[in-house]
């Protein structure tokens, strides 16, 4: 490349050559915290490979790391894997192979035609290799398998920081978010509420934990309540098996029907839970003998009182406990105040303890925002097939998979690499004393420039003085990721 010129600074300037750069060098963390969780070979495991084994080139174990670090990094665009099908440091860390062997690329003559499943791949896997993944992906015995990984993720996290122990009490806060989309995509609809054309999923999170523990994509147009019942209750029998040994579950207002409040109340260990209800004429009526300031001058902080009362919707088959929560604000005219419902006691959880615990939904949904705003899943699988590739007309025209399910692989793989981001984020704070966004993680530990030198069949990662001190710090913390047998 010849050398390019500066105007700001003669002395400037700005030439490209042969080395072994790189701006990923966060994929070797991320795949070091891969293997201590053993995320990829569980996958493995329980995941069914329906290709033909003797016409693959890249194993199936490679594909799953290697969208899972390009969803980490911040890639994701399926396009992108052919931009980074050549970086280093992602070619090191996805691949099975020892040594430096991932780093050698074959050398062709001019006007030499490779092999078109050469035993060794150059680089990694291309665009339409993973689509085809996510085509393979799509079936519902694997669907069920990436849907189980999220929690075996998060409980293999949990029990290596707490050496093999599960913690007596975990609340599991249960909400849906809108996964905005361009163009048509089969399920995607508009959504007057978000003011968009959206798909509508349910997302089960844990505040205390942070990891993400299920997921089931729904049309945009779906109730915030629909199929909560049944995504739920298979949820709790797991999460009390796997993760802790009592669960509670924290819900959004649009959450509290009969029939779902109803089974958490006759289940054979029934769930403790809280949600707020949202506001009616009856409950305005009730609340009205109590919004009134006590006798006295104000005071200058905030404050907080309760309510106890009994309601019954018309809906439901009988009266629940609901805490009327009246805030009053200095310099606010008028009082703020709403309603939380729960089946636990007055003796089990005053009114104070109760919205304690109702808060801290909002820590899940800072979590759920994340995965939105940080990995922004790009679901756009469609029925429409391709019309070119590489420039040319397809020789063959392979039928369409389900447009649905696809979106939802893609949807649990960057569910996935968020816990994977998460776990990475835990062991960064645990190793600076301070807690980090993921934003700040992949800015300041995963996008960072590094080099790579060979010699004597061993690569060396040389990072930037700043960074490598951080590295050093979170090398020393990795084994909270590894479950000791």
């Amino acid at each position: 490349m010849p050398q390019l010129p500066v105007q700001f600074n003669g002395s400037l300037r700005i030439s490209g050559k042969p080395e072994q750069l790189t701006g990923e060098a966060g994929a070797v963390l991320v795949r070091e915290a891969l293997d201590r969780l053993g995320t990829v070979e569980r996958l493995c495991e329980k995941l069914v490979d329906s290709r033909a084994q003797d016409q693959i080139t890249h194993p199936f174990s490679e594909l799953l790391r290697t969208t899972l670090l390009l969803l980490a990094q911040g890639w994701r665009d399926q396009d992108d894997a052919d931009a980074m099908r050549h970086d280093p440091a992602l070619r090191l860390s996805a691949s099975d192979r020892r040594g430096t062997s991932p780093l050698q690329r074959r050398p062709c003559e001019a006007g030499e035609v490779l092999p078109r499943n050469p035993v060794v791949p150059d680089g990694l896997a291309s665009q339409p290799t993973l689509s085809r993944l996510y085509r393979t992906l799509s079936t519902e015995p694997n669907l069920s398998g990436l849907r189980a990984e999220l929690l075996n993720t998060a409980a293999h996290r949990l029990r290596a920081s707490r050496d093999g122990h599960r913690p007596r009490y975990l609340t599991i806060d249960v909400d849906s978010m809108p996964i905005e989309v361009e163009g048509h995509q089969p399920g995607a609809e508009y959504n007057g509420h978000y003011h968009g054309y959206v798909y509508h999923p349910l997302v089960a999170t844990c505040a205390e934990l942070g990891d993400l523990l299920d997921l089931v994509l729904r049309p945009g147009t779906a109730h915030t309540a629909e199929g909560a019942a049944d995504f739920v209750l298979p949820l709790l029998n797991r999460v009390e098996t796997e993760l802790c040994q009592v669960a509670a579950v924290r819900l959004d207002a649009g959450f509290p029907e009969e029939n779902l409040l109803s089974a958490f109340e006759n289940r054979a260990r029934p769930v403790g839970y809280v949600a707020r209800v949202k506001n009616n004429s009856r409950l305005d009526e009730m609340a009205g003998p109590f919004l009134r300031r006590p006798v006295g001058r104000p005071p200058d902080e905030p404050r907080t009182w309760f309510h106890e009362l009994t309601y019954q919707a018309k809906s439901w088959s009988k009266e629940r406990r609901v805490v009327l929560v009246v805030q009053e604000v200095p310099d606010n005219l008028f009082l703020n105040w709403f309603w939380l419902i729960t089946n636990w006691s007055v003796d089990q959880i005053d009114g104070p303890t109760l919205l304690e615990r109702y808060r801290e939904r909002g820590t899940a949904e800072g979590h759920l925002g994340e995965l939105t705003s940080v990995l922004q899943p790009a679901l756009s699988s469609t029925t429409r097939q391709k019309e070119h590739y590489r420039q040319h007309s397809p020789r063959k025209r392979t039928p369409p998979g389900n447009p649905f399910a696809i979106n939802t692989v893609i949807l649990l793989l960057n569910a996935l690499a968020y816990n994977v981001a998460h776990a990475v984020r835990t062991v960064v704070e645990q190793a600076t004393g301070q807690g980090w966004s993921l934003k700040r993680v992949r800015e300041r530990v995963l996008r960072v420039a590094g080099r790579i030198l060979v010699h004597s069949r061993r690569a060396l990662l040389v990072l930037s003085q700043d960074v490598a001190a951080i590295w050093r710090g979170i090398w020393s913390k990795l084994g909270a990721l590894q479950l000791t047998p």
